[in-house]
This record gives C-alpha cells, sequence and structure tokens, in this order.
C-alpha cells in the first residue's frame, strides 16, 4: 500500500480549528462583574455601619482588661448589679427593656458590651468560650472595684454566667438567669449559622451579603425573639446597624459555633452550683425550649427558684422588667 493509498487522519489542531471551545477569556467579564458587585457591597456595608456609629456613639465607658478593650455602662449605688447580654445584642437591650433604669434605683448596675458585641473588641487570637468570657468578666470586675456581684444574663449570656458560677463561685453572690441555653441540644439554625464563622469564606459573606440581608430579615427575626407577644415600640429606636456590622456578624458566628459543645462541657457541673439562683423564661419561648433547658436547670441547681411566664417568649426582661428587679430584690434579702 503506497503512502497515497493510506487513510488521512486529520491532526489534533486540524481539530481545534472552527472547534467553539470557551477559553478561559470568556470567563473573565462574569468574574470582574462578580468581584464588582461584591467590592460594592463591602463599600455599601462599610459606609453603613460608620453611619451606624455615628448615629449611636458608645454610651458609657471603656477599660482595657487583659489586652481586651470592654465598653460599658454604669449608674446607681450599693449592692453591684452586672448584666451580661445575648448573642447578638448588646448593652441596648437591656437599656430599651428598662431593667437597668429600674434595677438602678436600689442597685450600682454595670452592664458589658461582651467581647465582639457593641463597642468592645473581640481579638481574633482567642476562641472566646462562656469560660473564657468569665475570666475575662471575672477580671473586669476585679479592675472596677466589683465585689460579690449579682450577675444577670440573658440568653448566651446566660451561658457566661453559668461558667461564672462554676468557675468562680466564691466571687459572686447569686445570679439571674434569664432564657438562657444550658444543654447541648440540636438546633437547625446553630448548624447553619456556625458555618460563617468559617475563616475566608464566613469573612466575605460578612462583608457583604450578610449585612445586607440581616437588614431585611430583622423585622421578622424579631417578632420570632417576642412572640408571642408583640415586639414593643421602644424597639423602633434599636441600633440595627450596629448589629449587622461585620464584626458583630463575626461574634455571633463564632458564638453559635462553640455554644452546643461548650454548653455540654459546662453541664456536667451544674449540680456542683449551690449560689442562690432565679431562672426565668418565657413559657412559649420560639428560641430556646423552657422544658429542655431551663427547667431541666432548675432541678439541678437546689438553690434556684424558677419562674416560668405565661405567653411570654425569649425576652423576659422587655416583657417583664419588675420580675427581673423582683429576682435581683430577692436575692440581696431585700423582699421576702
Amino acid at each position: 500500500m503506497t503512502s497515497s493509498s493510506l487513510p488521512m487522519y486529520p491532526r489534533r489542531q486540524d481539530l481545534a480549528v472552527g472547534r467553539s471551545r470557551p477559553g478561559r477569556s470568556a470567563w473573565l467579564p462574569i468574574l470582574v462583574a462578580s468581584a464588582t458587585a461584591l467590592a460594592a457591597m463591602a463599600f455599601y456595608n462599610h459606609r453603613r455601619a460608620r453611619e451606624g456609629e455615628a448615629a449611636f456613639p458608645p454610651m458609657g465607658r471603656f477599660i482595657t482588661v487583659d489586652g481586651v478593650r470592654l465598653h460599658y455602662v454604669e449608674q446607681g449605688q450599693g449592692q453591684p448589679v452586672v448584666f451580661l447580654h445575648g448573642n447578638g445584642a448588646m448593652i441596648q437591650d437591656f437599656e430599651h427593656s428598662r431593667v437597668l433604669g429600674l434595677a438602678a434605683q436600689r442597685y450600682r448596675v454595670i452592664a458589658f458590651d461582651r467581647p465582639g458585641y457593641g463597642y468592645s473588641e473581640r481579638p481574633r487570637n482567642r476562641l472566646w468560650t462562656p469560660s473564657d468570657q468569665a475570666e475575662l468578666m471575672q477580671k473586669a470586675f476585679r479592675q472596677l472595684g466589683i465585689e460579690q456581684p449579682i450577675v444577670v444574663g440573658h440568653s448566651w449570656g446566660a451561658l457566661v454566667t453559668m461558667a461564672l458560677a462554676t468557675g468562680h463561685p466564691l466571687e459572686i453572690r447569686g445570679i439571674v438567669l434569664l432564657s438562657g441555653y444550658f444543654f447541648p441540644t440540636l438546633r437547625k439554625d446553630v448548624l447553619l449559622l456556625s458555618l460563617l464563622a468559617l475563616p475566608g469564606l464566613g469573612d466575605l459573606l460578612r462583608h457583604t451579603i450578610l449585612p445586607i440581608a440581616g437588614r431585611v430579615l430583622a423585622p421578622r427575626l424579631l417578632r420570632k425573639l417576642f412572640a408571642p407577644s408583640p415586639v414593643p415600640g421602644s424597639f423602633a429606636t434599636y441600633p440595627i446597624e450596629l448589629t449587622v456590622r461585620p464584626s458583630q456578624l463575626r461574634a455571633s458566628a463564632e458564638e453559635y459555633a462553640v455554644m452546643t459543645p461548650t454548653a455540654a462541657l459546662l453541664a456536667r457541673r451544674y449540680c456542683e452550683v449551690a449560689l442562690p439562683t432565679v431562672i426565668i423564661a418565657g413559657a412559649d419561648d420560639a428560641i430556646v425550649d423552657i422544658n429542655d433547658h431551663s427547667l431541666r436547670l432548675h432541678h439541678q441547681i437546689r438553690e434556684s427558684c424558677m419562674v416560668a411566664l405565661p405567653g411570654q417568649g425569649h425576652m423576659p426582661h422587655h416583657a417583664s422588667p419588675d420580675r427581673v428587679v423582683a429576682a435581683i430584690n430577692r436575692l440581696t434579702g431585700k423582699v421576702a
């Protein structure tokens, strides 16, 4: 067979001729457009955060504890009472509930922005578990001359309060726990929001999409927090812009990520707590089930008193601030 009779197969480069195959350059406009959109969102969120800080500047003073700058407010005189807010909140939560003003009529009231919230720092070189935050708070107490305080903790702040009660029982006088999460129970929102604590992807989302989504979803979340009660009118001036800043979203995501395992560790020591304790929770709380947490804890702490509020949700200090002050009075012996 001669070479001229051999079948002629096209060469690879010949096959490529005329074939429509998108090259890398075809994706370039899409990548540029995506990057531009993300940069625009980040710039917009940064501007909104600065505007929020200008509209709602720090309310109180600052103290540096163990290298961490903490923001706090203080008012009143007498027996010290410390307030620790929940996940995603800040000092203004207690202020809007009127519980700070009511308590300050009889006590020295100190409310902290926990690390990463409001105007308190949250260095990234620490995990900031409830026990870590309890250690930081205890050092802050000493620096501010807060001796034998009553500690009032709401939601995630109640977990920090339990870390104080188990780790420093001799240095506090009693505890008031509001709608706390105390035991390791599975929740879909915890699994989802924990992913936002991942470095890289979480940082990208917190600076771009999440603040915008947070502003849109804020009314719905507030309704769920207060349900079945309506959202109080005082919340119309709550600084939502401060809560959706990337720094505060990071703090919230990190606390979701460690909440379940750290509750499991702390729960082993609840039976050791001998401090006078008042547990207050809404009977219809849609965020933290009262039976799985508050009532269960009440059965483990022998010195505890349980107050269940029918028809109330996750924010008992807003629905019944007088009940919170009555609990403080009970622990200080000012009422029977």
